[in-house]
């Protein structure tokens, strides 16, 4: 059997594209605070008092990932876990002024390196890549379900 062209194989591509970002990532915005850790970082900033599982939701990310970001970003201080004022029995999750101030230093950060990233096209192109790339992601997490 003959082999195949694996730039028609979207998965192979797609691993490519992840080597190329962690590789940015690492080199121009962190080498401590992973890229799903910033992903909570941001959703704790846009919306304070999240629960694991809606935080969950809202980076998805599978649950176990999340549990993980979180007591790692918490073993940092980065962020703290409090009861709910409203429903006693849950917790909560906040940034703390740490947290604030490490999340405000990769905003900065991860625009340059998405200036980097994306630099081989032009801003039409940019736009059309981030909404096919979401709508795919988007279809493969609704298989997961």
């Amino acid at each position: 059997m003959a082999a195949v062209d694996l730039s028609t194989h979207p998965g192979h591509l797609a691993r490519r594209l992840q080597q190329a970002h962690s590789l940015l990532w690492g080199a121009m915005v962190s080498e401590e605070t992973t890229s799903p850790q910033f992903a909570v970082l941001n959703a704790l900033e846009e919306k304070p008092g999240m629960d694991q599982r809606t935080l969950s939701e809202h980076v998805h990310l599978d649950r176990s990932t999340v549990a993980d970001v979180v007591a790692r970003l918490a073993g940092r201080e980065l962020l703290e876990r409090v009861r709910d004022r409203r429903d006693g029995r849950r917790n909560v999750l906040r940034l703390t002024a740490e947290g604030r101030r490490v999340h405000r230093r990769l905003v900065t950060r991860t625009e340059r390196m998405n200036r980097v990233f994306l630099a081989p096209l032009d801003e039409d192109e940019r736009r059309t890549l981030l909404r096919l790339v979401a709508r795919v992601a988007g279809a493969a997490e609704e298989l997961r379900g």
